[in-house]
């Protein structure tokens, strides 16, 4: 008998929404996590992993996607003014199919060329009305992943 997550895996094929989905962004210093649903194209920030050289902690985004079982991780893959290949996009592509490999899980990139400076604006925001405190780069890069999340959940996901 499949397992539930298998089970999910096939409704979500059936009915063309992708249940969990993970936002990441992608960095050399801290790679930001959110996690989004298909159903109310909605994200929220999880957490930022740290990471050497863009590799990241490993052992907590395998935990992360077991607590969370997504079935699809989207990366974000910031544009350049020009339209030429931004300088990590090469690395990137390798961070993604490092995903592939390790967790047998599509993989998608999308256009996070704005999404930083929009989840510095939304923290910025949340302080000035007392909701937060002090913002961290670590904040930044969780939010951004959320916010690129949501905006690939509104454009591919079909009414």
């Amino acid at each position: 008998m499949p397992d539930t997550r298998t089970l999910r895996r096939k409704r979500d094929q059936d009915i063309g929404t992708p249940g969990t989905v993970f936002g990441l962004d992608y960095g050399e210093k801290r790679i930001g996590v959110a996690v989004g649903n298909g159903v109310t194209r909605t994200g929220t920030p999880l957490e930022t992993l740290p990471a050497r050289n863009g590799i990241p902690d490993w052992q907590r985004l395998d935990t992360l996607i077991r607590e969370w079982q997504p079935t699809l991780l989207v990366v974000g893959l910031p544009g350049t003014p020009d339209g030429s290949e931004h300088p990590l996009a090469r690395r990137i592509q390798a961070f993604c199919d490092r995903l592939r490999a390790r967790y047998a899980l599509p993989v998608r990139q999308v256009d996070e060329q704005f999404s930083s400076a929009e989840a510095e604006s939304h923290l910025k925001s949340q302080r000035r009305e007392g909701r937060r405190g002090r913002i961290r780069k670590e904040d930044v890069d969780a939010v951004a992943a959320a916010v690129f999340l949501e905006h690939w959940l509104a454009q591919e996901i079909v009414s």
